[in-house]
């Protein structure tokens, strides 16, 4: 695990294949911020200095090191040939992409993990996805992607863009993208588990989309009335004052089989259409959510992760960064950043995450890995 606020991608990378080297890595999860380093150089880098070295990776909202939350950073979570068997691929031009093609495409994946291992089983099996947060395609994909994996656990991040919304980056083996999505198929002899963990209750207070623009997740009336000034009005604020914090604040719920997930705000535009960070259409039924004790609610689902396994070595974790907006603006943000840090979480802040077959909203998903003497 290496991680960096330095700007230069060449000493980075040259750390990298070091580390790579010294412990016979073959495969390395790469997040980044924009605003630290470019992708493109980033990849020109990893092609120069560890040339050998498979890699996926994306763009962040922030970054969760051995250090706990942090912004700024570049960091790297190298796994060892040893352990780990992996293969992956990318998915280019989602938004022109068929679904059919995605499902097969993690079909040739499977078919060359298996041919490598000699086996596929689905308790040693899970997959990774790292899809661009600002495609508009993440349901699809995700679905698409979960179709062809059959009971082999996904968990998976959107790319992000350090809150910008302008554009995020996916590097996958020399290739910088966007509107791409890559999946990585992992298998390991080490026990992990898949979980999530959310901190909302929904309330009675409900709010029906009754026009919206569903290719681009934009919301322009709530019962009947401007989308801005109806929701401002059940959480009890005035729509001028409405900002991603708010948003963060009082998000709401969907039901879907008996669950209820998360349908985040993006932004309030300037007629007062709301955009969400994920799929909207007209009669979707939303409920107002009541936050729960954020600190307490993960470190119940950490605490639960550990029962289960017998001890965590470490986590990747992805983590909505309207949780980090909402620990900050509760001022818990301390005390969630040192949860991760004793728990070794390692990942990045999210546009959106993966969980089996749904795309998810101010959630944090992981896969929890037991100590490694336990899989022996």
């Amino acid at each position: 695990m290496l991680t960096t606020d330095e700007p230069d991608a060449n000493v980075f990378t040259q750390a990298v294949a070091a580390e790579a080297a010294a412990i016979d890595a073959g495969f390395a999860l790469l997040f980044f911020s924009q605003s630290l380093v470019d992708a493109a150089a980033l990849s020109d880098a990893l092609k120069i200095n560890a040339p050998a070295l498979a890699y996926a990776g994306c763009s962040t909202a922030g970054e969760i090191t051995p250090r706990g939350l942090e912004e700024g950073q570049i960091l790297a979570l190298l796994l060892p040939s040893a352990s780990f068997s992996v293969a992956s691929t990318m998915v280019d031009s989602l938004s022109s992409s068929g679904m059919d093609r995605i499902t097969s495409e993690v079909g040739a994946l499977r078919r060359s993990l298996q041919g490598r291992v000699g086996y596929e089983r689905s308790n040693t099996t899970f997959a990774l996805c790292f899809i661009d947060g600002l495609s508009y395609a993440e349901e699809a994909v995700t679905s698409a992607i979960h179709w062809g994996l059959d009971d082999i656990p996904l968990i998976g991040g959107s790319a992000g863009d350090d809150l910008k919304f302008e554009t995020t980056r996916l590097i996958s083996n020399g290739k910088v993208t966007s509107d791409s999505a890559i999946i990585v198929l992992i298998t390991t002899e080490i026990p992990f588990h898949v979980f999530k963990t959310d901190n909302f209750v929904p309330t009675d207070e409900k709010l029906v989309v009754t026009a919206s623009d569903p290719d681009h997740r934009t919301v322009r009336e709530f019962n009947a009335t401007n989308a801005a000034e109806e929701y401002a009005a059940s959480v009890g604020v005035i729509p001028q004052m409405l900002t991603p914090l708010s948003f963060a604040s009082h998000p709401v719920v969907v039901k879907v089989g008996g669950e209820f997930y998360c349908r985040s705000i993006q932004k309030m535009h300037a007629d007062g259409s709301l955009s969400f960070f994920c799929a909207i259409d007209d009669g979707v039924v939303l409920s107002i959510a009541q936050p729960k004790n954020m600190v307490e609610s993960t470190r119940a689902a950490l605490r639960d992760v550990e029962e289960r396994l017998g001890g965590i070595d470490m986590i990747l974790g992805f983590d909505c960064v309207l949780r980090r907006l909402d620990a900050r603006n509760r001022q818990v943000f301390r005390e969630i950043s040192e949860l991760y840090k004793v728990n070794n979480v390692i990942g990045f802040g999210t546009y959106g995450e993966q969980y089996r077959s749904m795309h998810l909203n101010q959630t944090f998903t992981g896969i929890a890995f037991g100590e490694r003497q336990a899989a022996e």
